[in-house]
């Protein structure tokens, strides 16, 4: 892939963690400084106000000023594509014109999570958000949305104009060979990190990533391996980093990623209610395997 064939939602776009402090309010400060080290890093981009930015539990105007917070944090050169869901269709494109306006270059939309829509409905969701103007990558989420974007629905989708590409969540990989005979031109990309290397095989364009933030370089290079196809270079860098990638695909994500942002240095903090701290056994599970990784020197 040339520079010329890259698009906005290709390559590397950290799913950001979101800082908040003693109070429980969003230090911005602390936000815009791990988004600039992301770029510092060589990350081609964020993505902001998905469920490991904690978009649930956000106002309308916290969920704008972070998203100004990481378009100032990563300048010109740096992408920033905003998560966009929301209960209501008028709101998720309210979200995503507002992402416009404020100089994001694409947004991520789920489909409607608020009841178990049918095709007819997500077609129209989809409709509403591309009309803001921005190129729309769709969330396949079936496991928390209980609205399952299959390959002939995004297919459909994809070829209505209403999405460029998907982040594919479902970890079944065996969609990704269906959807790219269904719809050859939509970009594929990574949405679980513990699939980092079978998607990337299976022809991925991106990867919307937790685990960067934590281990960027190492992240790098095995996003890099897997869509080259490099297996023999890729599979002992997954093997090493897969104890902690898992831990993107569990209820507790959000509290693994944040703390290992705090054992590299970088500030992690708590999670707004009704999210609590690991167990004290979780917790040990994410450190031993976090620091496994320190030790190999891949931090």
């Amino acid at each position: 892939m040339t520079d010329t064939d890259k698009k906005p939602w290709h390559g590397i776009l950290v799913a950001t963690s979101l800082q908040f402090d003693a109070d429980g309010e969003i230090d911005f400060g602390a936000y815009k400084d791990n988004v600039a080290w992301l770029k510092e890093q060589g990350l081609d981009g964020v993505a902001p106000n998905g469920s490991l930015g904690e978009y649930q539990s956000l106002s309308w105007e916290e969920r704008d000023k972070v998203v100004q917070t990481a378009v100032e944090a990563g300048g010109d050169d740096f992408v920033v594509m905003p998560g966009v869901g929301a209960y209501s269709g008028r709101e998720s494109k309210r979200h995503a014109q507002v992402a416009k306006d404020l100089g994001a270059k694409a947004v991520m939309g789920l489909p409607p999570n608020a009841y178990r829509a049918d095709d007819r409905s997500v077609l129209a969701h989809f409709e509403l958000l591309a009309s803001a103007g921005l190129p729309v990558t769709a969330y396949n989420n079936p496991i928390d949305t209980k609205v399952d974007l299959t390959p002939p629905l995004l297919a459909k989708l994809y070829e209505e104009g209403f999405i460029v590409g998907v982040k594919e969540f479902s970890g079944d990989v065996r969609r990704c060979y269906e959807l790219s005979e269904l719809a050859p031109g939509i970009d594929l990309m990574i949405g679980t990190d513990d699939t980092v290397l079978e998607v990337g095989i299976a022809g991925a364009k991106g990867w919307v990533a937790g685990y960067p933030q934590v281990f960027p370089q190492a992240c790098i290079e095995l996003f890099r391996a897997s869509v080259a196809r490099d297996v023999e270079k890729a599979l002992p860098l997954y093997r090493m980093l897969h104890p902690v990638l898992r831990w993107d695909s569990k209820t507790e994500f959000i509290q693994a990623i944040k703390l290992g942002q705090d054992m590299i240095g970088r500030n992690g903090g708590t999670c707004r209610p009704p999210r609590l701290p690991l167990t004290a056994e979780q917790e040990k599970v994410v450190r031993e395997a976090t620091q496994a990784v320190i030790d190999a020197g891949l931090a």
